[in-house]
């Protein structure tokens, strides 16, 4: 089944489609998703992702789910992120102009408070290495997916998982100052 997969054969994908994706949607993506137009888009990315990359699924002892939930885990919590993220926009711009964006009035020297706080982050930064740097800025600061941020990199996505989590140990260590 895999090596027909792997050699682009679309009848053995609807096969796989049928076997996982109701359990890949239940175990993996609604508990992280519960929102259910979202998490069926989350489900088609999931295997539209999968399709992408079969070629480099190594079957190594374990099932084909594992390689697909994981997939599928990822894609719920960059979909979740995206959809709180637009949600704050959306409230935001629904505010009544003039209206304060929180119920906390603005505070006068806050631009300062937040202007000091981006020079201590960046200085964190600069004192990483430069790949773990990257790395952070890449998915936290600029909100890069994790495959995007792999290929800016040149790495794999669990490479660059292992990247970017020794890369938030280190920057633990520095900041704050």
């Amino acid at each position: 089944m895999i090596a027909s997969l792997q050699q682009g054969d679309r009848a053995s994908f609807a096969t796989l489609y049928g076997w996982y994706g109701e359990l890949i949607y239940r175990q993996a993506i609604l508990p992280r998703l519960p929102i259910p137009e979202l998490a069926e888009d989350c489900l088609r990315e999931t295997f539209r992702t999968a399709l992408e990359k079969i070629g480099s699924f190594r079957l190594e002892n374990r099932s084909i789910f594992f390689w697909l939930r994981r997939i599928a885990v990822n894609k719920a919590i960059d979909t979740y992120r995206r959809y709180k993220r637009d949600e704050r926009l959306v409230e935001a711009i629904q505010q009544e102009p003039g209206e304060p964006m929180s119920g906390t009035p603005p505070q006068p020297d806050r631009g300062l408070e937040v202007e000091d706080l981006k020079r201590q982050v960046g200085a964190a930064l600069e004192s990483l290495n430069a790949r773990y740097a990257k790395a952070l800025r890449l998915r936290l600061l600029e909100e890069r997916g994790r495959e995007e941020c792999a290929e800016i990199l040149g790495v794999t996505v669990g490479n660059f998982d292992v990247i970017l989590h020794r890369a938030t140990k280190a920057f633990r260590k520095v900041y704050p100052p």
